[in-house]
Formats: C-alpha cells, structure tokens, sequence
C-alpha cells in the first residue's frame, strides 16, 4: 500500500463569530457532526446520508478508502464541518480528529491534507500515563472524550490530560476551527476545591446546552477516592459557572457513559447516568436524597442561568446493592427520544439508559419517578431482552437500537409511546465487550443502514439493513487480502457517518470507508503533526 507523508503548517487565524451554536445536524453549506452521536438527544442519526445505499455498500463496492496514522488512539469519536471557509483554501469539508497523545488535528475530508494541527500539551508536559495502574484507557491518556463543536462561535472545545513531573493537569481549551489557535484567553485549568486532576479523566464526550459547555468526569478504573463530577464552563469566556458533585458527601458515582455524551432537551436541561457510588435511601419531603447523594442513578441536571443541580431522578429499587456488586447503570449512555403520542393521546417526553444489569429504562423526562425501596416506579422497565450494557442506542424511524455486551444488535420497535419488550430483528452475529454502540445513516427513511464496530483482534465494522438487522449488507472481514482491515478493537468506538464516507477511531488513528473508485490498494496516510 502507498504511504503518503504530509508535512503543512498552521492556516492563518479568522475571528470568531458571537452567536450561540444549537448544534444542528444540517448547515447551510451541507451536513455537519458537530457534537457526539449527532445531536444533544444522542440519537445517533444522520438523516441527509445520499450517497451509501442499500444497494452499494457490499464489500465488491464498498471498503477501506483511507488510514489515517496520527500519533496516537483515537477514542473520541471524529467530527466534520461541511464547507468551511479556510483562508486561503476557500470552502473545505473538514474532520476533526484528536489523540491520546494529546493532539487535535483538522483534515481536509477530500484532500486528506492537514488543515492545522494543535497540541493540548504546554511546554514540556507530556501526555499522562495510565493512572493508578487503571488499564481502560492506555498506554496514554491525552483526549479521551469526543469534543464539541459551535460552528457560529468558530471554534471547537477540547478537554485534555496531561502531566508534567508529578503534576497532572486537566485543561479545557477553545480552538479555532480554521487555525486551531486557541480562543477566549484559554486554555483554562480546570479546577474545583476538592477536585484532583490526577485522579479523574473526562470520558464523557462535552456538551452544549444552554449556552454553557458541559463536562462530566470519571475515575481511573475504581481507585478511591473519587466523587462524581460535572462541571459548567462559558464558551464566550471559559469561565466556570458551576460545580455539581453528584455524590457530595458520599463517595463514588463517576460518570463513565462509555464515551457517550449527557444528552440534552431543548431547555437546556442534561441527562445522564453516574456509576457505582452512594445513594441515600432516606428520603427529604421532596423525594430526594437527604444527603445529595446521588450513586447509580439516571440524573435530570438543570442548567437555569447556569447554576447546575440535580432537578429530578430515577433510582433503581435496588440500587445500593447493586452499586455494591458493581452492576452499575453508569456503564451505559442516555438517549432522548423524540415527542410521541401514547394511546390515550397524550405527548410523551423519555428518554432510555441501561447498564449492567441488563434492563432497559424508560423514563419519562417530567416525572422520572424518583427512588422507591419496594419497585421502580417508572414510565417501562423492560427485563430480559438485552445482555448488559457498556455502549449506548441509537434511534431511527421509531426504532431503538441497543448491541448489548456479548448480545446481538437488536433492534426494538416503538409504538404509542411504548418500547416494545422484545426485539424485532436481530443480527445474527453476537457483539463480544463492550458490546457497539450504533450509528445509522439514511435519506430521510430510505436507504438506513445500522453501522457498528466490533471490539474484536482484529475489529470489525458492520453494516446492516436497518430494516431488518438479519440482513447483513457488509463487514470487513469480507473483502478481500485483508483489504479493509483496520487493526485490532479498540473499546467504546462509535463509528460517525456523513457525506458518503465512515470515519472509525483506532488504535493508531482514523479508519475512512466509502465507495471504492477502482481496483487500487487502499492508500495509507500518514499525517505529521505540523506543531
């Protein structure tokens, strides 16, 4: 295979614009993924996909286009701006990628030429080390969680690890999507009293809603001490807003998801799943925890005027014992359905998580039904129909998605607002751990195709008929010679679909499949950090 070294410096800088960013699927200019998994809901869904159809992708048309080696894992999900303008370049689609080794880079989607790249370390620090010998995220640790962008404000959000000697550093950085210099006076430290830079990461992909950039941090591994923490920043000016410890005078509950994102209503108010950590089965006059502790949870988090605290909650019947077995919702991320109408003609507003006990939660997002020592009393709790969870669904067409550890992806209808409790199709294939969390593409409702990756040795990309997830339309394994083989898994990749190509982290950079335009070997890119 061909090896193409690319060696390009910085673009100049452009100013940023002031406007607040909603995040949309579609710009004016063509379709954008801005954010992880699509959309704040988290559905997973790219809807404007025309050129992949249930007809070409096959491996005799469809395959490995790229490899992209940058210099490190990539275990955030990659995202794209179509038709951006670059000084001196004029409009480019452009993809963002970031490493472990700490490194953002802006691609030209086309070209594959290197728009900018940026390194999050300043100085001499170097990326961090697995922390406390906590193998799920190695060898090093630099960007973890998928950034975010706002296409109006100019500029792309990024949280990076890092040490320097024995000190370990969290920073959340602001970069021009046209440069990569960074914006707002940033990077900013992120700080909090009693928060230890050293013993969390940012797993969780950032968020925005509400005009405020949202993160939410996980341990290493279960090494004590830790809390569960989610933090607010202005994206104007990098400032904190507000603080939340989720677990506040217990212990515990970090928010893992993952990869996923908090997802987010139009209100600005954040869902999310913590992990194993305390809960108070006492109970004020208002159903909540007497003390703010808040362990294995499903958490409604309000964002008013930037002040973040818990406004309602789901906790499971059993949720201390099973914090204590560490069979945690935590493992999984939340999805926010769309409005649907039940039989009694009332507009529904849920929202789904699941973990590792295997139950598929359904809650509804104005009244989410609290604690109850004796049942859940929630809108459906749906029992046996999946394996447990460490990924997140995905929705499309009144569908919901889950590929559950060591399960089939298996595909549940929705009717009057209800889940069904069994699946309606299945792969036939099972999802060794994490299980996949999938991606779908589709025009409008024709042509969907359910894309998800397989942490195996070597991985595997999947891609099925939406329709019906017994028919198999490709998997990498397939082609011919080893032709679209991408290395071995790489845990919690969520595959990102758009403009007629597949982008899939790994190991050592980004995987792109498309349409293949002839009988030429794949070419290898190899892409030089220009910093």
């Amino acid at each position: 295979m061909r090896k193409l070294l690319i060696r390009l410096g910085l673009a100049a800088c452009a100013c940023a614009a002031t406007a607040i960013a909603t995040a949309p699927v579609a710009s004016s200019v063509g379709t954008d993924v801005v954010t992880y998994h699509n959309d704040n809901a988290r559905t997973g869904q790219n809807l404007t996909e025309t050129s992949l159809t249930l007809s070409n992708v096959n491996a005799s048309l469809f395959g490995k286009v790229t490899g992209l080696t940058l210099d490190g894992k990539v275990d955030a999900e990659p995202l794209y701006l179509s038709g951006l303008n670059i000084p001196g370049r004029g409009a480019v689609d452009v993809l963002y990628a970031a490493t472990e080794h700490g490194t953002v880079y802006a691609l030209d989607a086309v070209t594959l030429s290197l728009i900018w790249s940026k390194t999050m370390l300043v100085g001499s620090e170097m990326p961090s080390e697995a922390v406390f010998g906590c193998g799920q995220v190695t060898p090093e640790i630099g960007v973890t969680a998928t950034p975010v962008i706002d296409r109006a404000r100019g500029v792309i959000y990024v949280v990076a690890m890092s040490k320097s000697g024995t000190t370990y550093i969290q920073r959340l950085h602001a970069l021009d999507l046209t440069s990569g210099a960074e914006l707002f006076g940033g990077p900013k430290l992120i700080t909090a009293p009693g928060f230890d830079p050293k013993a969390y990461e940012e797993r969780s992909a950032l968020t925005l809603a509400n005009s405020q950039v949202i993160l939410a941090f996980t341990s290493h591994c279960d090494a004590d001490p830790y809390n569960g923490w989610v933090m607010s920043y202005n994206p104007a000016t990098l400032v904190q807003n507000s603080v939340l410890q989720v677990t506040q005078s217990g212990k515990r509950g970090a928010i893992w998801m993952a990869g996923a994102g908090p997802a987010a209503d139009s209100a600005g108010n954040v869902f999310l799943l913590d992990g194993n950590g305390t809960f108070d089965t006492t109970l004020n006059g208002s159903g909540f925890p007497i003390n703010g502790n808040f362990g294995n949870a499903f958490l409604k988090i309000s964002t008013t005027l930037g002040a973040l605290s818990v406004s309602d909650y789901f906790a499971m019947s059993n949720t201390v014992a099973e914090s204590n077995a560490d069979q945690d919702l935590g493992s999984g991320g939340t999805l926010l359905l769309p409005d649907m109408i039940d039989s009694g003609g009332v507009t529904r507003h849920l929202a789904v998580g699941a973990g590792k006990d295997g139950h598929i939660y359904v809650v509804n997002r104005d009244s989410m039904g609290k604690f109850n020592p004796s049942a859940n009393l929630i809108y459906q709790d749906i029992t046996g129909a999946i394996g447990g969870v460490w990924s997140m669904p995905a929705y499309f067409n009144n569908t919901l998605y889950y590929g559950a550890s060591g399960d089939n992806l298996k595909a549940f209808p929705i009717a009057s607002a209800r889940v069904a409790t069994t699946a309606a199709t299945r792969s036939a294939g099972t999802f060794t751990y994490p299980g996949t969390t999938p991606s779908i593409s589709a025009s409008g409702t024709s042509n969907a195709i359910v894309w998800a990756v397989e942490n195996s040795n070597p991985a595997a990309l999947h891609a099925y008929n939406a329709a019906n997830l017994g028919q198999e339309l490709y998997n990498t394994r397939q082609a011919p010679n080893s032709r679209d083989s991408f290395g071995n898994g790489n845990k919690f990749i969520t595959p990102m679909i758009v403009n007629g190509r597949v982008y899939v982290g790994t190991q050592t950079g980004v995987a792109v499949f498309g349409l293949l335009t002839g009988p030429a070997a794949p070419t290898n890119v190899r892409i030089v950090p220009a910093h």
